[in-house]
């Protein structure tokens, strides 16, 4: 399963890892994923998703997932 996050679509990013003699090797940065249950009280339904931290940070802020999901449309396009 791809590490990605279900609602933002963040993924890991790559690059190179440079030590102090300018030597280069790939590296990776993962996404801070974690499995969380969210009930959104419009429809009635929990939905299980894999979200990143700043996704949940922003669905405590915005309030429900379906708010989430009207403010963040351009996302999901």
């Amino acid at each position: 399963m791809a590490r990605v996050c279900d609602l933002t679509g963040k993924r890991r990013l790559v690059g190179n890892k440079v030590s102090h003699a300018k030597n280069r090797s790939k590296m990776t940065q993962n996404v801070n994923l974690h499995t969380k249950r969210v009930f959104d009280p419009e429809t009635g339904q929990t939905v299980k998703l894999r979200l990143s931290a700043s996704a949940i940070r922003t669905l405590d802020k915005v309030g429900s997932l379906s708010k989430f999901v009207r403010k963040y449309r351009h996302l999901f396009q």
